[in-house]
């Protein structure tokens, strides 16, 4: 278990179990000792310490902590993912672009992210991270999805420019994978840009 997951853990337990026990107090200045003591045996004989059934306690809370922390990687990767596209189109570009880039390349990236975190399972996905900035100028990248635990890239995200006679120019997004030898292109979909040339990445 991870060391996190137990200090999660220690802390929950012990905010469950706070305030089970209380001892009592005679706060009577007055009160001579056998008084106190006799009081205070008494008492003690009738205070009831509710029974918790720890290990049930752990599972649960591991259970909503693993999904938590599977939801977390997933929003963290998500929302850098975003961040990169965005970066690697620039104000130029992301400015005329916004309203597709929203409802349909930033959707579809993330129903993918989601699909490729699935495949890793839950032990593989604390490993997978954002590697590499998007590429200026003329290049394809955009970033890239490593697992840091095998060293080596699961997914490539890229953007291509294609100019299409009599159309213009159009931007391409897709992916590749590691399990083909990121050869395939997978779509992600298509936003058009103008019959003039775009301007470089990150301009």
């Amino acid at each position: 278990m991870k060391l996190w997951m137990k200090k999660i853990s220690v802390f929950l337990i012990t905010l469950v179990t706070l305030g089970a026990y209380t001892p009592p107090i005679n706060l009577n200045p007055d009160t001579d000792n056998e008084e106190f003591v006799s009081a205070k045996s008494s008492e003690r004989e009738e205070v009831s310490v509710p029974t918790l059934d720890v290990a049930e306690d752990i599972e649960d809370i591991s259970d909503i902590n693993e999904r938590d922390s599977e939801a977390y990687i997933l929003d963290a990767i998500t929302d850098q993912a975003k961040a990169h596209t965005i970066a690697k189109l620039g104000p130029r570009i992301t400015e005329q672009v916004d309203p597709d880039l929203a409802a349909t390349i930033l959707p579809n990236m993330e129903v993918v992210l989601q699909m490729i975190l699935a495949d890793a399972g839950k032990e593989q996905i604390n490993y997978y991270g954002i590697s590499e900035l998007p590429s200026k100028g003329y290049g394809e990248r955009i970033f890239n999805i490593h697992d840091y635990h095998a060293r080596k890239d699961v997914a490539r995200f890229d953007v291509r420019r294609e100019n299409r006679p009599g159309e213009g120019y159009w931007f391409n997004f897709h992916y590749h994978l590691s399990e083909d030898g990121f050869e395939e292109h997978y779509q992600i979909g298509e936003i058009y840009w103008d019959k003039n040339m775009p301007p470089k990445w990150m301009a």
